[in-house]
């Protein structure tokens, strides 16, 4: 059974930094060939890409956390990050894992909070 299981969410102030850590485990998600992302969905809104990581390393963001999220994989220990700096309170979302296989399944994890006060 494929798991993704996030971690490092919580409460911060305005220009403040978070860097959450998303972890899978499960025999049948080689992790290093899937893609990886971030989505957010913040109250009454619908969920929304944050940033995503290609297998071969490249990454996308939306535009709306360019220059302050960075998001990077490490496929030794199956887990992928986002280093989310000089945050908003508009970055206030519950941030989910999500994991996409090359034969096009796509996982989810269970979601974490970031709450940023202004």
């Amino acid at each position: 059974q494929v798991q993704l299981v996030e971690s490092g969410g919580g409460l911060v102030q305005a220009g403040g930094s978070l860097r959450l850590s998303c972890t899978a485990s499960g025999s049948t998600f080689t992790f290093r060939l899937n893609a990886m992302a971030w989505y957010r969905q913040a109250p009454g809104k619908q969920r929304e890409l944050a940033a995503g990581i290609s297998s071969s390393g490249n990454t996308n963001y939306a535009d709306s956390v360019k220059g302050r999220f960075t998001i990077s994989r490490d496929n030794a220990k199956n887990t992928v990050y986002l280093q989310m700096n000089s945050l908003k309170p508009e970055d206030t979302a519950v941030y989910y894992c999500h994991g996409l296989t090359p034969k096009g399944y796509n996982y989810w994890g269970q979601g974490t909070q970031v709450t940023v006060s202004s």
